[in-house]
């Protein structure tokens, strides 16, 4: 166990000098979420949500832990054969390392480095351990170990390994700082083109029903990103190149600011969020549009006669997306954002720039600290997700959502408010119904409509008598199509079907 310790805290320190990235729980996690299947992953955020990295990492140390027991039993009785076993756990962790999409050849450093300390840790130890055959000097009887050399050798071990720990954490704590600073110094521009007012009306204000714009503490996260990159605005640099690209770009945050700024009003939603789930949200982005940089370098979409018809997106942390260059350039809001709510990016949600645009899942569109895009075809690249059974496309489907009354409470009989949100990106809420135990479909009072890329809130006053009672909802947009009661699961390109929730009216 205390070689354990010894290989994880040296290899942190390592990690601190190389990059936080390629510390082994971190190359290993995201090793195993590369090789995650769509419907475990899936699994893990339906049960776990945005906690879901934190117990993989958890999992990942607790199979260490079992791991350091079976080797520490082995090195008892054979102790070369124990630190060896050491070494290939290290060799496995560099292997993750090197294996992820931004991975590099110094990035086996903290495992090799952190397993031969290990491995030296543990011979050192299992030999305290092993019987004397002979009276010691001390006065230790044969047959006996070495009691006080290995709590001092143990002890001696621990606490170099704690310093070693605390170091790194340091030096990545420094390394951090000037991203930290970047951002805090940040003031974002005036807009150029500043977001419609909200109207009046728009939040309904009613106890239980979340806000209309959500607060960025509350914001949904979901990503790959076992560490979340810290990346300083003015070492940031977005290439534009590929196919149908006749002048390559390279921009620079300082770059981005000349431009014209625009501020707008979107919702998010994630492909894995399930029917009256919550990975959905409304914020203020502010930004660059992303059709006017395609623009100035060259690129045309396939309906003016371009060569791409596939947008990639990659991240400093290796995740590729792919977006239809069509939906891009269309006239929506597509935007290279810099600023959400009002203040510059924070690090969870892709800080300096990432990728926003209204009416595509995020898979397929919301690239977080986003360095490079390439005009390529569907045809010749598949992004990361594609390559893991979801689909290369991905329009938001018309969804609505009951947020009070909760799931099995217990409102007293008369005039209960049911309320909740209803969206359908880029193309609006027109019409929210909900109906009780399979009954007749009932109108709800729709919210003001700030946009048709944002949530619309919804409410019908329920004469709730007592009993046990479903309650459901559907939504229609502005195209007609109504909200399907089909339920179907998020993979390959989200769910559908209608949101229900049982409460006994008491």
């Amino acid at each position: 166990m205390i070689a354990g310790f010894c290989a994880l805290a040296f290899a942190e320190l390592v990690a601190a000098v190389v990059r936080p990235e390629a510390g082994p729980v971190t190359a290993v996690g995201g090793a195993v979420i590369d090789r995650t299947p769509p419907a475990l992953k899936d699994f893990a955020v339906r049960n776990f949500g945005t906690n879901d990295k934190l117990v993989l990492e958890l999992g990942i140390l607790a199979l260490l832990t079992l791991f350091a027991v079976a080797v520490g039993l082995l090195a008892l009785r054979h102790r070369l054969p124990g630190a060896a076993a050491v070494l290939v756990f290290g060799a496995v962790g560099a292997a993750a390392a090197i294996g992820r999409p931004e991975g590099r050849v110094s990035d086996a450093l903290p495992s090799v480095l952190g397993a031969v300390a290990a491995a030296g840790v543990l011979y050192l130890l299992a030999g305290r351990l092993s019987p004397a055959t002979a009276s010691s000097p001390g006065g230790a009887a044969a047959g006996a170990f070495d009691r006080r050399g290995f709590v001092i050798a143990a002890s001696a071990a621990a606490a170099a390994s704690a310093g070693a720990g605390l170091l790194g954490r340091q030096l990545t704590s420094a390394v951090q700082a000037g991203a930290a600073a970047s951002r805090r110094d940040l003031a974002l521009p005036v807009p150029d083109s500043p977001a419609p007012a909200v109207p009046a009306g728009a939040d309904l204000g009613i106890r239980g029903l979340g806000p209309f714009v959500t607060p960025n503490k509350d914001f949904y996260r979901i990503d790959t990103a076992l560490v979340v990159p810290r990346l300083d605005a003015g070492e940031w640099r977005l290439r534009i190149h590929g196919t149908g690209v006749t002048r390559p770009v390279t921009l620079s945050f300082r770059d981005l600011l000349r431009r014209e700024i625009v501020e707008r009003d979107i919702t998010l939603t994630c492909v894995s969020n399930e029917v009256g789930g919550p990975y959905v949200g409304n914020a203020r982005w502010i930004g660059v549009r992303l059709a006017d940089l395609l623009r100035e370098a060259g690129v045309r979409p396939p309906s003016e006669g371009g060569r791409a018809d596939q947008i990639v997106a990659r991240s400093v942390d290796g995740m590729t997306i792919g977006t239809p260059v069509e939906d891009v350039m269309d006239g929506r809001d597509a935007l290279l954002a810099l600023g959400m709510n009002g203040e510059p990016l924070p690090f969870e949600h892709g800080f300096p720039v990432r990728m926003v645009v209204p009416g595509l899942y995020g898979y397929v569109s919301a690239c977080k600290w986003i360095k490079d895009i390439e005009l390529t075809t569907f045809d010749a690249y598949d992004a990361y997700w594609v390559r893991r059974s979801w689909s290369p496309r991905a329009p938001i489907k018309t969804q609505s959502r009951i947020d009070t009354p909760r799931p099995f409470s217990s409102p007293k009989a008369g005039t209960v408010p049911v309320a909740g949100v209803a969206w359908a990106q880029h193309r609006g809420i027109t019409r929210v119904e909900v109906r009780v135990d399979d009954g007749p479909w009932h109108p709800a009072r729709l919210a003001a409509q700030d946009g048709r890329d944002t949530w619309r809130q919804w409410v019908w006053e329920w004469p709730a008598t007592p009993g046990s009672h479903t309650l459901e909802v559907r939504a229609t947009d502005r195209t007609g199509a109504v909200q399907t009661g089909r339920r179907v699961g998020t993979v390959p390109d989200g769910a559908t079907g209608r949101h229900t929730v049982v409460v006994d009216v008491t």
